[in-house]
């Protein structure tokens, strides 16, 4: 089987049904599943690091991941490094994340969209590829902007942002209510 027949699936507890209907879903088409969702204990940004890090390895081509909206899986895959996920809340949204963006990973919310929503979303993201073309120079730019922001030993971190300014004193009472001396 290709390797881009492999791929990884991980849900929180907020997701389950709508895991195990894109499992059996893949399954039924054909590609090899491998479950990697929540054990005991376990939080989203666990499960995505955990499925991110296996797209990275090249364990699996792409992965599903899903919790109830699919957008803090979204935000903690992307945490690791080389990892493109995008949420995807409609099947047009699901075309761009591949052909334009080449997402490895695609996250849905299981609270925002029905079980049969998401099936055809999934189908829109699995057919499609990267397009390359003009949107070629852009993924790069985006690894570009990954490589800048790593940190390594010896290497300073991306400088943190000044706090901003505490808000300005108010100015002294004028007018209205008197402030003193009445009784």
């Amino acid at each position: 089987m290709q390797d881009t027949y492999r791929i990884a699936l991980g849900a929180d507890d907020a997701a389950i049904a709508m895991k195990d209907a894109m499992a059996a879903y893949l399954t039924d088409r054909g590609y090899q599943v491998t479950d990697l969702s929540a054990t005991d204990g376990e939080d989203y940004p666990d499960v995505a690091e955990r499925v991110a890090r296996s797209v990275a390895r090249g364990e699996h081509a792409r992965a599903v991941l899903v919790c109830g909206t699919g957008i803090g899986m979204a935000i903690a895959a992307n945490k690791v490094p080389g990892i493109r996920a995008a949420q995807i809340p409609d099947s047009y949204s699901a075309e761009r994340a591949r052909k334009s963006n080449d997402a490895q990973i695609a996250c849905f919310g299981s609270r925002t969209m029905g079980v049969e929503a998401a099936l055809v979303c999934l189908e829109h993201w699995l057919v499609s590829d990267f397009a390359g073309g003009g949107s070629a120079p852009k993924v790069e730019k985006i690894k570009q902007v990954e490589s800048r922001n790593l940190t390594s030993p010896g290497v300073p971190a991306a400088s943190t942002p000044t706090p901003p300014p505490p808000p300005p004193t108010p100015p002294p009472h004028q007018g209205g209510a008197p402030t003193r001396g009445v009784l």
